[in-house]
């Protein structure tokens, strides 16, 4: 029978009313390790995103009938333990793309990422329901793993831009575009090749932010010399991203997002540029209220000092590879 709810075939664009389900037996098991992610890396908005060494880890197992979700760790106390749980739409929204359905799930998830501050947590639930989905179905041996580009684009359609959930897929730093046609989209990356002396470090508040209001604040048009300011400096972010980290600091230079951001989210803006002025290439975290600072080295102890007097937590973390299925 279909587990796929109508919700779900909305967000799986290739999902029909009438389509047919195979349904899976039940004792199948996957574990998957997930990246959490920052996205726009400053002037990359939705277009630029990195993998970081925070991870979250769930085991889900195919079962007689029913859905029962366990939590522990970030937000376990906050999010749905039934089919409304994103990593459950996810496996369930994996498993009717390739036509499949199962009678009944157990999810176990382990959350360490960080939710609502900018590290693309919920992109990184999207990305490790359709992983497990893709075990699931290896696990079976009735269909192929999910590609890489299928969990692209489908942990996209869930988040509605590729930034943050292509970095969680393929790992490393990403360049993400969106093609649309016939009411479609389309979602693509490619992963470049991280310099290996670059060095990445993250500033947690204990204070949480809105995607959804933080995009609300952004204006439908900017001056043109701020257009062409973020054209340039995106191209040049990924030469320092890839050959060349000198260049950090001018290629994480915003004029797009991050101005119109800053007074709804003061002290992140303020860390930002404290810590730019002392020459280090800080970022908002995608939506905030994190911060992004990367280096051709560990970050000195008198700016992780900043951070901690500006009311944030500072974490050296690791530029992660992509999702792991096991």
């Amino acid at each position: 029978m279909p587990s796929a709810s109508p919700e779900i075939d909305r967000a799986s664009q290739m999902v029909t009313p009438d389509t047919i389900y195979r349904q899976l037996p039940e004792g199948l098991s996957v574990r998957v390790r997930v990246p959490a992610s920052s996205a726009n890396l400053g002037p990359g908005f939705d277009c630029l995103g990195i993998a970081l060494g925070i991870h979250d880890e769930i085991d889900v197992a195919t079962t007689a009938g029913g859905i029962t979700v366990d939590v522990t760790g970030e937000a376990a106390t906050d999010v749905p333990l039934d089919a409304n749980h994103l990593v459950v739409r996810a496996v369930l929204g994996g498993l009717a793309h390739a036509g499949f359905s199962v009678a009944g799930l157990h999810l176990s998830a382990t959350n360490v990422i960080p939710h609502s501050r900018g590290l693309g947590s919920s992109a990184a639930a999207a990305v490790s329901g359709l992983a497990a989905a893709s075990g699931l179905l290896a696990a079976s041996g009735l269909a192929d793993r999910l590609t890489a580009d299928e969990m692209v684009q489908l942990s996209s359609e869930f988040e509605g831009h590729p930034d943050n959930a292509a970095a969680s897929v393929l790992g490393s730093a990403v360049v993400t575009w969106t093609e649309s046609s016939d009411g479609l989209n389309r979602y693509h990356a490619r992963r470049l090749r991280v310099h290996p002396d670059i060095c990445a470090t993250v500033f947690v508040p204990e204070t949480e932010s809105s995607t959804a209001v933080t995009r609300g604040l952004l204006p439908d048009a900017v001056p043109r010399v701020d257009a062409v300011a973020n054209l340039s400096r995106s191209a040049l972010a990924v030469v320092a991203l890839t050959s060349d980290p000198s260049c950090l600091l001018a290629a994480t230079e915003d004029r797009l997002h991050q101005p119109y951001r800053a007074e709804a989210m003061r002290p992140t803006a303020d860390l930002v540029a404290a810590l730019r002025a002392r020459g280090h290439a800080a970022t908002v975290s995608g939506a905030g209220p994190s911060v992004l600072v990367l280096g051709s080295g560990p970050l000195p102890a008198d700016a992780r000092s900043l951070g901690v007097e500006f009311g944030f937590t500072p974490k050296s973390v690791e530029i992660a590879g992509g999702v792991e299925i096991a």
